[in-house]
């Protein structure tokens, strides 16, 4: 989910949703009104006046609650990155990206797991199992659903700090936001929708389908699990998630900060953040199913917590792999051979080179903000990856 409401739990986004297609029901293809042209087969040509990046962009869609998505916070109160403060390279890479696309990026420093404390570590943690890059991985996540609570925010966006995403960010918004709002559809404008309910879920019986979507790469070129060659070309879907996998980019809402960092660690944590998370999101769908039915709420739930997760599918945001060293790619695992380290290190010329990319990739993102960076500052024609 990409346009967070108070009233909308969790919104898993940018992860690859592929399970969740067991939760795929009829298609809806009612979209909000634009006065410029999303569809056709991606092209790289943009008229520098018109550009669908930057801070000049400030949306078309109809109706304009909509238009938020276009601010500099993409309709979220604000846009958390999580990243070890040593890694000046994504750092500086993220700064740039999400500078020219046009919102802005607050910095929730990253943890290393040998630094936290065993009197830290949550109820039914198995340290040595989980191994302290992915209890490092967790905090850094805590720590950013913390500072929705502290900070009063409504809602945030967090991203990992390796992320990528179209340079039509903010257009693509706008197409995906209208899904999680089913009382915005013309058949239920009549309904009574009351905001301190989850009327906008409980009448999500269906995917939301958004299709001619030049911003999805052809069949040939998506990832995942999920079979898109059944599904016609370009096609992206909004849709109700028990099985978000990774945490690459991910909304919540204020409610939902409360519920993820009570469960996540308050209470206990068993395994790590992505797996957990998603968890979250599956103990509720069956819940979630009997209250639609009218079914007693007290013989029902997850300890009252009952995430509500949504997803986008294919992703919006994916993990850029930068030319250079590949094992860079990861501070949780390490990719490519080698430590990376000095060479004037003693003995490091016994150690094999560590394996280099001359050129950097994002999969599933069709113009890369990541790889267009040189193009948005010289107002060139964007460059697709296929």
């Amino acid at each position: 989910m990409l346009l967070a409401r108070p009233r909308l739990v969790v919104a898993a986004t940018g992860a690859l949703l592929v399970f969740c297609s067991f939760y795929l029901l009829r298609p809806h293809q009612q979209l909000p009104r634009f006065s410029f042209s999303v569809g056709g087969p991606p092209s790289s040509s943009i008229k520098t006046t018109n550009k669908p990046y930057g801070r000049d962009y400030k949306g078309h869609a109809e109706p304009a609650d909509i238009n938020r998505v276009a601010n500099g916070t993409l309709g979220f109160g604000k846009v958390f990155i999580v990243g070890l403060p040593e890694r000046t390279d994504k750092r500086d890479a993220m700064a740039l990206a999400s500078s020219l696309t046009g919102f802005d990026i607050d910095w929730v420093d990253g943890v290393r797991g040998e630094t936290i404390p065993n009197k830290a570590v949550p109820f039914g943690t198995n340290r040595k199992k989980l191994r302290e890059t992915n209890l490092g991985s967790w905090r850094g996540h805590m720590n950013a659903i913390k500072r929705v609570l502290e900070e009063s925010l409504d809602s945030a966006l967090i991203m990992e700090d390796d992320m990528d995403w179209d340079v039509r960010l903010k257009p693509q918004l706008e197409l995906t936001a209208a899904g999680p709002f089913p009382e915005n559809l013309e058949e239920n404008l009549d309904a009574s929708v009351d905001d301190d309910t989850d009327y906008g879920l409980q009448a999500m019986a269906r995917k939301f389908t958004i299709l001619g979507d030049a911003t999805v790469p052809s069949h040939a070129h998506l990832t995942g699990i999920v079979d898109f060659a059944q599904h016609p070309e370009h096609t992206r879907w909004v849709h109700v998630t028990a099985a978000p996998i990774c945490t690459f980019a991910y909304a919540v809402s204020r409610r939902g900060a409360h519920k993820i960092l009570y469960d996540l660690s308050v209470d206990r944590l068993v395994g790590p953040f992505d797996n957990a998370l998603a968890w979250l999101c599956r103990r509720a769908v069956g819940s979630w199913r009997g209250l639609g039915r009218g079914e007693d709420p007290d013989s029902l739930g997850d300890r009252g917590l009952d995430a509500k997760c949504l997803s986008v599918t294919p992703p919006l945001f994916f993990h850029h792999k930068a030319k250079g060293l590949v094992n860079a790619d990861s501070d949780i695992h390490n990719y490519g051979g080698g430590d990376g380290g000095d060479d004037s290190e003693e003995g490091a010329s016994e150690k094999p080179p560590p394996e280099m990319r001359e050129k950097g990739t994002t999969e599933n993102i069709v113009w890369s903000a990541r790889l267009n960076i040189a193009n948005m500052i010289a107002d060139r024609e964007m460059e697709s990856q296929w």
